[in-house]
């Protein structure tokens, strides 16, 4: 690796930039049906009033680019992820990340976003970067990108690094996507299942690191899931992945917790200069204080 790689996502107005020399990149996980079924049920009912909540919850928490995910069973998810991207950049100017399953509701997302957006997500199959990859480079988005393909979820590292290069290869060289737009997931799995997933994904994440320098994300919250006191796990975890050369996650954006983990861990990798960021979030956070006293 030389010189560091620059993901450049984009709103109507606001840029944010993943890089292993730019601050860590929060993607706020909320704005997602899956595990919410009040959620799914207002989104059936045609309601989108808990995305207002869940962006001011998010925005408030610090987080740099929202995720947004409509995959509710018995709607049309195109025409919702199109109101719901509506909705949030009349509410945000922060970038977005579009996430679906669905190609049709990725491209009628695309279609409608005012920016450069992130796209969530492509694997190493076939048939899935045949289909995702043209739209990427249509709209000029950026890409998420998980290295399991049709065949297994790889539990060893080095599996994971050669499912990466293959990806490398076919989005650069058959499809011209710039490998600064290729966002590696390096597969963070839950630790309760499998006390080894954590030095997995870690290895992972340095070997992608060292041999490419590619950006990378990951569901956060998956490591934790089914353990108890997951903010803890969470909050230590994040920062580890940092040191091995992770800049984003899609994670929860409204835990102290876990955003002042990474934030600390930010000052510490020397990504906030003179620690400017730490110290005006202490002091809002100060200030805050004294308003409510």
């Amino acid at each position: 690796m030389s010189q560091p790689l620059h993901t450049v996502l984009r709103s109507a107005s606001k840029e944010v930039v993943l890089g292993s020399d730019k601050p860590f990149c929060v993607i706020g996980e909320r704005i997602n049906p899956t595990g919410r079924r009040i959620f799914q049920e207002q989104l059936r009912a045609g309601d989108l009033s808990a995305i207002e909540k869940d962006v001011a919850a998010q925005v408030a928490g610090g987080a740099d680019v929202l995720d947004v995910n409509m995959g509710v069973p018995l709607t049309d998810e195109a025409e919702l992820l199109v109101k719901a991207i509506q909705l949030v950049q009349s509410l945000t100017d922060l970038p977005i990340c579009i996430d679906s399953s669905v190609v049709e509701a990725l491209e009628a997302g695309l279609q409608v976003y005012q920016g450069r957006a992130l796209v969530n997500s492509i694997t190493a199959e076939d048939e899935r970067m045949e289909q995702i990859l043209p739209l990427v480079k249509k709209y000029d988005a950026a890409v998420v990108a998980l290295p399991n393909d049709a065949d297994e979820i790889p539990m060893d590292s080095a599996k994971r690094v050669e499912l990466t290069e293959k990806i490398v290869r076919v989005a650069t060289q058959e499809y011209g996507i710039a490998i600064e737009d290729i966002v590696i997931d390096p597969l963070a799995m839950p630790i309760g299942a499998d006390s080894s997933v954590g030095r997995t994904a870690l290895t992972t994440i340095r070997e992608i690191h060292q041999r490419w320098g590619l950006n990378m994300t990951c569901g956060a919250s998956n490591v934790s899931f089914g353990m108890p006191q997951r903010h803890a796990i969470n909050a230590a975890w994040l920062p580890m992945a940092m040191t091995a050369g992770m800049t984003s996650a899609i994670m929860d954006a409204r835990t102290p917790e876990i955003v002042t983990s990474v934030r600390a861990a930010d000052l510490l990798l020397g990504n906030d200069e003179w620690g400017m960021s730490w110290i005006s979030a202490h002091r809002a956070r100060q200030a805050q204080a004294a308003t409510s006293a």
